[in-house]
């Protein structure tokens, strides 16, 4: 009543303090297990169950669960502020100037690569401001994808951070960590980027303690893998999966960081004008190597094999290994382009690298390696298949390989849909031959003009194609009027003159005779 006449707000319930007097005499034992956790391993400290256990096994206490996980909730943070753990994990909020700072990391995830569970390296570079970020996904997590994540992210955002990129202290970055401080022993090559873009590296402290140096990174992989790649992306290529996360990028503009008003989109815009421009030559983030094309006109790079056109072998190549493929030159001279292997003894072969010399051996064609290839990249598809076993049954093997080899070399010259159309059309007529289908896909690649011709490195090659007279062929097979040749509407030739050419011959040969025949008087 008194209370109620004082104040109309009923005051804070007292809630008496819990006493354990069995608990007492082990008190002390509970500290000292909860300091060896201050060194134990992560993984390995105790809970308030085992610290239960331990005391009923080894000291006889009778004392209830209940009991000691209360004790143990209290007594452990009040542990670890007596060893300055808790100060050093507090965390400071921070500001970040708009384009002065950036962080940088790698997440692991898993994919269905064309129907093979795979491991691969999601490559996040984060602006510390705005929270923008760029993503790309790696088949390995080498200096190459390291760079060209890099080189990626720059030429997205359209410049480069004022101040500095916190980084872990990545094997791709740091040869050495040295003890003095935050100095580091750097990479040649990752140092010349860096002087190339003109920015600064904050390494972080090793270990869990840098981790909070750059949190931002930290929880944007995390982020980014729950939303956009959640469940494991079913893809064809790298390729596809990257064009994937780029319009994942783009739609994150729209989305709002905790405790923040405007965003990610709408503090980048106010961020963008802020960066170093970009430098006006380019960076080549690819590993330049020289190796040398074996009998088989195959290169080996980093335990792969990568096949370039014939006429190479023997030869030293020049070859840039990036993060997702591998560009060889002979000179300055573009001669094969392949997706990286990511596998040990891996191969990435082309069929049409091994077309000249499949046309001097056409029986090696149908148990090769290179044809197993095409066949699952789908380079060859039906209706190669449907030529090559028509041309076949009327040319038999080795004739009716070559034509197929033939129409293969079209491909250099004619966008592929427009040979695979041109084949049609001559199977739709009964013809097997490789200039029925040459004229008939420069047809469709003329009526329609979208087509355009193939990009593969085999273009750059030089083509040595073994072209009949059409005019024999024309002789040959009739049905190739039909499908498409013009019909000739000159008169047949007349051989009249030729006939009266051989009277007047027989005639003088005749007389000649009659001469010799004849005797002196």
């Amino acid at each position: 009543m008194r209370q109620a006449l004082v104040s109309a707000v009923p005051p804070t319930r007292k809630v008496p303090e819990r006493v354990a007097p069995k608990l007492g005499p082990f008190k002390t034992v509970i500290g000292e297990m909860l300091r060896e956790d201050l060194t134990a391993p992560r993984k390995q400290r105790h809970t308030a169950t085992r610290i239960w256990n331990r005391l009923i096994d080894e000291h006889d206490a009778d004392v209830g669960y209940p009991s000691v996980r209360d004790y143990v909730r209290i007594r452990r943070p009040q542990i670890e502020i007596e060893a300055g753990r808790l100060a050093g994990a507090a965390i400071i909020p921070q500001e970040h100037a708009p384009g002065a700072e950036a962080e940088v990391d790698f997440g692991e995830l898993w994919i269905d690569l064309a129907g093979v569970r795979t491991k691969a390296f999601l490559f996040v570079f984060r602006m510390s401001h705005s929270g923008k970020a760029i993503h790309r996904v790696y088949p390995t997590l080498s200096q190459e994808a390291f760079l060209e994540g890099h080189v990626t992210a720059f030429e997205e955002l359209g410049g480069v951070p004022t101040m500095q990129i916190k980084y872990d202290n990545l094997g791709q970055a740091v040869k050495k960590v040295l003890s003095v401080g935050r100095r580091r022993e750097e990479n040649e090559r990752w140092a010349l980027f860096r002087s190339h873009y003109g920015f600064d590296a904050f390494y972080c402290e090793p270990g869990i303690d840098g981790a909070h140096e750059k949190g931002g990174v930290e929880g944007e992989v995390g982020r980014f893998r729950r939303t956009w790649l959640t469940p494991v992306p079913k893809v064809k290529s790298f390729d596809e999966l990257n064009e994937y996360i780029r319009r994942c990028d783009a739609r994150d503009s729209g989305r709002r960081i905790t405790g923040r008003l405007t965003t990610v989109g709408q503090d980048w815009e106010r961020e963008r004008p802020r960066l170093t421009p970009l430098p006006v030559d380019g960076f080549e983030p690819g590993q330049p190597l020289s190796p040398m094309v074996d009998h088989a006109a195959l290169v080996t790079i980093r335990q792969a094999k990568y096949s370039v056109p014939v006429s190479l072998i023997g030869r030293r190549v020049r070859a840039i290994l990036r993060a997702s493929e591998v560009l060889i030159f002979d000179g300055h001279r573009l001669v094969a382009r392949h997706e990286r292997v990511a596998v040990r003894n891996g191969q990435a072969v082309v069929l049409d690298h091994y077309l000249e010399v499949l046309k001097l051996k056409p029986g090696a064609l149908a148990g090769s390696t290179v044809l197993a290839h095409a066949r699952a990249s789908g380079a060859l598809t039906a209706e190669h298949e449907a030529f090559w076993d028509a041309s076949r049954r009327v040319n038999g093997d080795g004739l009716g390989t070559r034509e197929l080899i033939d129409v293969l070399l079209l491909h250099r010259h004619i966008p592929a849909a427009a040979v695979v159309a041109g084949i049609r059309a001559a199977l739709n007529v009964g013809s097997v031959l490789a200039e029925v289908v040459a004229i008939e896909a420069r047809r469709a690649a003329a009526a329609d003009p979208t087509m355009t011709v193939r990009t593969d490195a085999a273009r750059a090659s030089t083509v040595t194609a073994n072209v009949v007279s059409l005019t024999q062929r024309r002789l040959m097979d009739p049905l190739a009027v039909i499908a498409g040749l013009r019909a000739d509407r000159r008169p047949a030739p007349s051989v009249a003159g030729y006939n009266e050419l051989l009277k007047r011959r027989i005639a003088k040969t005749t007389a000649h005779e009659t001469t010799e025949g004849a005797h002196p008087a």
